[in-house]
């Protein structure tokens, strides 16, 4: 992100008109009309273009028309292979690469393969700045070394499970000596022997780590005032470590050496950190081999869950502070669990390990269901020879990994050195395409940081007509074209009587009713928005508020309250006229009573998880029994036979795995990131009828309102043939069509 903020700032050159606009949305290209957008987009985009592509690449053309003439999308077999590539940024047609420039490249990748998004934003910005890569070196102590001064503190700022005592120590061992380097981690009651060593260490010309300064900030003062009047021997050398803190003191953070040293990533390193800080005593206690061998599953475990965060929110749904204690505590339950027993309660470990140590900071199900997938994994009998040996067959260690049958802590080093240096997705359970995902949802984020960083500081603060009027063009703009030809504006419809007879109905009126009121409340805030602008309006609080949040690239509370939709506002105008225009067919079709024998799509509605009510409140009704007693049921086969009313549902979607209607199935390295899946039956049955699949042939999988996975609509069974654990550890979930 600040890379290409950078490139942007320093050459200018490099972007024609409107290029960083469209690239970071604010240009609003015309979207196909959601009535036949498979026709009319059909027509003007080549086949080779991915199905879920359409919108783009036709709202692409619409932007950049002369750029898409001289890229020759139609000739196939020019594009074939860009098309495939596993790294398509850098195998542009040659004869196309010489008349386009390198960020018209990047637009390109946009629009066809945002799987690849990532990759082409990191090539450019590193081509465009003459560098070989964007990352920097790891952080290396022994180099940093050789810049420091015993007059000069070293405050190293640390993230979350980051601690570098372990590589302080090394290296004050080779410099300094062991003998010479103390530590003092900073808590209550620490103060006193803090100053008291930090004295002591001065004279004599020797190291001090005071650790965790970001517990005691209204001591800090105190230190600065104490490193005043120090007069330290040649040797002498303040490190310092802390956690970001609003409250740090910045006498002292100026006075400082800063450095950030945060956990190198992947398994590998981890399991590296998690073995360096064990000691070989701890590994081979007692001689039992399946006690070392379940530290090596507690490590693994470890690393699993922290580096799964990379995969955020097909890994996790949200990012988890799992952390050394987390470690540590797992260490005692292990240590207490061998402690005499005679046989090995891996329920024991299961139920601590899930609701009080790791899964205590889960909130989410689906996460929650993950960890017991990895617990029953890692922990179990099948795979630590306990006194049963290792007889049965079930999940091993991911890459055909073997457990050694050692308690040496060597030998548990030497199988985490022959790990390769890059994770690989199978060491999670994870598809191989998940990186294809990562790229869309990184890029993704990138691009809504860079339009963040391009709004003006000044813009919400005060009313400044020319930045107001740029600065919310985009949005009044989309909205003006977003309303051509639609009269939600000027509709009238009355609130719905309570006797509107079926509960489905009742709900497709309010639903109507409500989606109306949102797109004139929106229309009414935007027109005094724009009347303020062009000055026939005074100033109110209230656009005041809206201003800022528009501003800000921030959707606004006063919409946000009446329904919560995506985050950024554009894409929330944009799915609020989807869906406002969508209903009003549903409306039409609930009257004519039509409506439950067509194939429905969700995603066309405000609130889906009520609709899905409203069928179970009419089911009840029809067959004369309470809504408790009845069940959700989903077929991919054929109709349901116990059901009094059901419903088609199409347009979902599924990441993590791919579905052909009668099992799951893995994906492959070039498989989309997200695939369309057959439409399904679902229907609310008595408890008592069988459902479509047995327990064993299916599983439950979520459905999501969108990508973000944040808002679960309901779940769904999907008959998955085999062990469910490889489809809950590759993150499979559904969710409704993208608008």
């Amino acid at each position: 992100m600040f890379a290409l903020h950078f490139v942007k700032g320093m050459h200018p050159e490099l972007f024609q008109e409107n290029e960083w606009d469209a690239f970071t949305g604010l240009i609003v290209g015309d979207m196909v009309r959601k009535t036949d957008p498979q026709q009319s987009s059909r027509e003007q985009v080549p086949s080779w273009i991915d199905q879920e592509r359409l919108g783009a690449v036709a709202m692409f053309k619409n932007t950049f028309p002369a750029l898409c003439q001289a890229l020759c999308l139609g000739d196939s077999d020019l594009w074939l292979s860009f098309s495939r590539s596993s790294s398509c940024e850098q195998e542009f047609p040659p004869s196309i690469a010489k008349k386009v420039s390198l960020f018209q490249q990047v637009l390109v990748v946009q629009a066809i393969r945002p799987d690849r998004l990532q990759s082409a934003m990191a090539f450019f910005a590193s081509q465009a700045l003459g560098m070989r890569e964007l990352s920097p070196p790891p952080l290396n102590l022994r180099r940093l070394f050789r810049e420091t001064l015993e007059t000069e503190p070293v405050l190293i700022i640390i993230s979350p499970g980051a601690d570098p005592s372990q590589e302080l120590l090394e290296l004050a061992g080779e410099t300094a000596g062991r003998e010479g380097y103390h530590e003092v981690a900073m808590g209550q009651g620490q103060a006193d022997i803090a100053v008291q060593t930090l004295r002591e260490c001065a004279r004599s010309g020797d190291w001090l780590c005071l650790k965790n300064l970001h517990l005691v900030t209204a001591w800090l003062p105190l230190l600065e005032k104490e490193l005043n009047v120090l007069q330290p021997k040649a040797g002498f050398r303040l490190w310092l470590t802390a956690e970001v803190h609003p409250k740090f003191t910045p006498i002292l953070l100026q006075s400082s050496l800063k450095i950030t040293y945060e956990a190198p990533p992947g398994l590998k390193k981890n399991l590296m950190r998690t073995y360096e800080s064990w000691s070989p005593e701890q590994i081979s206690k007692g001689g039992l081999l399946p006690r070392a061998q379940s530290l090596f599953c507690l490590a693994w475990f470890h690393a699993v869950c922290q580096e799964r965060r990379n995969y955020i929110p097909q890994g996790w749904t949200k990012f988890y502070e799992f952390s050394l204690s987390d470690l540590r505590a797992g260490f005692e339950i292990i240590d207490r669990l061998f402690d005499g027993a005679k046989e090995i309660q891996w329920e024991f470990v299961h139920g601590l390990l899930e609701n009080a140590i790791y899964g205590g900071r889960i909130d989410s199900l689906s996460d929650l269901r993950i960890l017991r997938s990895y617990l029953q994994q890692f922990f179990s009998s099948r795979l630590i020879s306990g006194p049963q040996g290792r007889g049965k067959k079930g999940l091993a260690f991911p890459s055909q990994m073997s457990l050694p049958n050692s308690c040496s802590i060597l030998d548990y080093r030497s199988v985490i050195e022959n790990l390769p240096e890059d994770d690989r997705p199978g060491f999670f359970g994870l598809p191989a395409n998940i990186e294809r995902s990562s790229q869309r949802i990184v890029s993704t984020q990138v691009i809504s940081q860079l339009r963040i960083l391009s709004r003006s500081v000044a813009a919400g603060s005060k009313f400044d007509r020319e930045i107001w009027s740029n600065g919310l063009s985009p949005v009044l703009n989309l909205w003006k074209k977003l309303n051509q030809g639609s009269s939600l504006i000027h509709q009238k419809v009355a609130p719905p009587s309570e006797s509107q007879g079926s509960p489905v109905l009742s709900f497709v009126v309010l639903e109507q009713f409500n989606a109306v009121r949102l797109v004139q409340s929106i229309h009414q805030s935007l027109a005094a928005l724009s009347k303020v602008i062009r000055g026939t309006s005074l100033l109110t609080a209230e656009v005041q508020k809206l201003a800022t949040a528009l501003l800000n690239q921030e959707c606004p509370l006063g919409w946000q309250s009446k329904w919560e939709g995506p985050e950024d506002p554009m894409q929330y105008l944009r799915a609020v006229m989807a869906c406002a225009l969508a209903i009003q067919s549903w409306v039409e079709r609930a009257e004519r009573q039509s409506l439950l024998s067509d194939t429905l799509d969700l995603s066309e509605l405000f609130h889906p998880d009520t609709f899905l009510n409203a069928l179970r409140q009419e089911t009840a009704r029809a067959m004369g029994c309470s809504m408790d007693s009845l069940k959700f049921v989903a077929s991919w086969k054929s109709r349901i036979a116990d059901a009094k009313l059901q419903v088609k549902i199409g347009g979902l979607k599924l990441e993590g795995c791919s579905f052909d209607g009668k099992r799951l199935s893995e994906n492959q390295h070039d498989s989309p990131s997200v695939s369309a899946v057959p439409a399904c039956h679902i229907a609310w049955v008595p408890q008592s009828a069988s459902g479509c699949y047995t327990p064993e042939e299916c599983i439950s999988l979520p459905v999501y309102t969108s990508a973000e996975r944040v808002r679960v609509v309901t779940n769904i069974d999907v008959p998955c043939g085999g062990s469910p654990d490889q489809w809950i550890q590759c993150g499979a979930a559904l969710f409704l069509k993208q608008q």
